[in-house]
């Protein structure tokens, strides 16, 4: 038998548009229902919160907060950092599961990524999440005034382009709860990513702009976000006709008015969707790719954590990540045999889910919805490399106890953009920014070593010592970075600077590119070559592939910038 559904989807109160509490289903998983809470206010507080914070933004009891932090870190979602909980990419393959089931994101971003470079604007792809519209890719572009949105954010419907679009295709039911919401908030606070409301306009003008839109097929927003903002939309069909998702191009006053953004732009734009289309049409069926077992790990951590785990959410949010490519819709059984749970399990969960907003059922199958990604998505949708590394050097800093580092090519330099320093009397002194020429580095010879041979020219001339010890030949450094490219390390050992000897790794993404290094400093009365090797190099190489890992997570559907 199929879980009961609620219709409508009550969503936590949290959210905008819940105009107000409804009583859980008695099947409902209360403590998963907690930890959604707990997520939630994570992702509005940017993505890092004190654990007291938590509690007063909850109204859960502080044992019940400190529970739910820890099984959120034992599950890689939130890091533990003092008295703060801290978002992890880790957490974004909740969202990712959301974004491979509803494929456009893969299929259209590309057009979308085209047209913002051949127009110089920012471009972004919207879909419709209940009375408002949420976010699924950003193209933006960098300006002093640039477009500040975020994947997974969400806005009101009658305060964008995109929306009135969307409200073409609204039930009665679905006007009605736009009322009540506006009512109920009418300066838009419960929208974080907007500022509030100076002065609430009446609904008679969406109405209108949603008739203009129905006679059009686009629409426009005229600073209706905040002075300044303009945007034109066009939305895309599905071989149905339904709208798939809205396409966007956002401008500032300084550059085009609303009028003038649609006279010049509205062809291009609709060029393009016209292309969209035309790849939704012909995208081939997804196969979907084997997931099994993926719980069998929680009843291992309610042994090792004891009550401080809370298995039921463990298992609840796994469920999420049952979902993905080939898998946007599941019936019961197909999330039980993904996740391993048992299905009364499986079925409690779905249940919960769904009455908080981030499953909804069709009959005897189960999709997401896009308010899955308000868990954490948007703060960590800009996250960093530095960022994503600097957890883990700080780790591996305080397991060997001496500085580690990551830094990216500039040029025939390398760059420090993240490090961490141990607190030495005599320690390698070396702050974020600074550049070493990158011949003479263990850092920067893992990345010359991750080019293609072609590739390493340049980086072979104009080479001059630094001690009496460094490589200055061409042949010589080609055929050491053959055997680091082989090695899979590099150790230099007083090349750069008499008495410094230090050990790399490389970082790469998740198309095997290697973007990055890590690396191990230390003077050499520290540890001798062997002692690098048998000792450091296993810690480091773990270390890279926890920040692989992370970013692999992280890039899935969004930009991560290396510096």
């Amino acid at each position: 038998m199929p879980p009961t559904h609620l219709t409508p989807t009550h969503l936590t109160p949290a959210e905008p548009d819940a105009v107000g509490p409804a009583a859980a289903p008695v099947e409902a998983v209360a403590p998963l229902m907690r930890g959604i809470t707990v997520l939630l206010r994570l992702t509005e507080a940017g993505g890092t919160s004190s654990l007291s914070a938590l509690e007063k933004a909850t109204g859960l009891a502080r044992s019940t907060v400190d529970r739910i932090a820890a099984t959120l870190a034992r599950m890689g979602y939130v890091r533990l950092d003092g008295r703060d909980a801290v978002l992890t990419p880790r957490l974004m393959e909740l969202g990712n599961a959301y974004l491979a089931a509803l494929r456009l994101p893969r299929l259209l971003d590309g057009r979308a990524d085209a047209l913002a470079d051949e127009l110089d604007e920012s471009v972004s792809l919207a879909v419709g999440d209940r009375d408002g519209i949420r976010f699924i890719h950003q193209a933006t572009r960098r300006r002093a005034m640039s477009l500040s949105f975020r994947i997974g954010d969400l806005l009101p419907a009658e305060r964008t382009a995109p929306g009135p679009l969307f409200a073409t295709g609204w039930t009665d039911e679905d006007w009605t709860r736009w009322r009540e919401r506006r009512a109920a908030d009418p300066e838009d606070r419960g929208f974080p990513a907007v500022p509030p409301r100076e002065h609430p306009a009446g609904d008679e003008e969406f109405e209108e702009r949603t008739r203009e839109a129905a006679a059009r097929g686009w629409a426009l927003d005229d600073q209706l976000i905040e002075p300044g903002l303009v945007a034109l939309s066009v939305p895309v069909r599905d071989r149905g006709g339904r709208i798939a998702c809205v396409v966007s191009v956002v401008s500032h006053t300084s550059r085009h008015t609303a009028d003038s953004l649609r006279d010049t732009l509205l062809p291009r734009l609709r060029a393009t969707v016209r292309a969209m289309e035309r790849d939704l049409r012909d995208a081939p069926a997804q196969q979907p790719a084997a997931r099994a077992g993926l719980a069998a790990w929680t009843g291992a951590s309610k042994q090792e954590l004891g009550r401080e785990f809370v298995e039921s959410l463990a298992r609840g949010l796994t469920v999420i990540t049952a979902f993905g490519e080939g898998r946007a819709e599941l019936t019961l059984t197909e999330v039980a045999q993904a996740t391993g749970l048992a299905r009364a399990t499986a079925r409690r969960a779905l249940i919960t889910l769904e009455h908080l907003g981030q499953v909804t059922a069709h009959g005897r199958t189960f999709t997401l919805t896009p308010r899955v990604l308000a868990l954490g998505f948007p703060p960590l949708s800009r996250t960093t490399l530095p960022q994503i590394a600097a957890p883990h050097l700080a780790e591996l800093a305080d397991r060997l106890h001496d500085s580690a580092s990551l830094a990216v090519l500039a040029g025939d330099e390398i760059q420090y953009t993240a490090r961490v320093a141990t607190s030495r009397i005599m320690s390698v002194n070396i702050t974020v920014g600074t550049r070493f020429p990158a011949y003479a580095t263990s850092l920067g010879r893992v990345m010359l070593a991750g080019l293609a041979a072609a590739e390493r020219g340049p980086f072979l001339t104009g080479l001059h010592a630094l001690t009496p010890h460094t490589v200055t030949d061409p042949g010589a450094l080609a055929a050491t970075l053959d055997r680091v490219r082989e090695a899979g390390y590099a150790l230099v050992d007083g090349e750069l600077e008499e008495g410094l000897r230090s050990i790399a790794v490389p970082v790469r993404d998740r198309t095997g590119l290697v973007v990055a290094a890590v690396n191990v400093a230390m003077h050499s009365s520290r540890r001798t070559v062997e002692q690098c090797v048998g000792e450091v190099l296993p810690e480091l190489a773990a270390t890279a592939g926890r920040i692989e890992g992370d970013l692999r997570v992280a890039g899935r559907f969004a930009r991560v910038p290396v510096a």
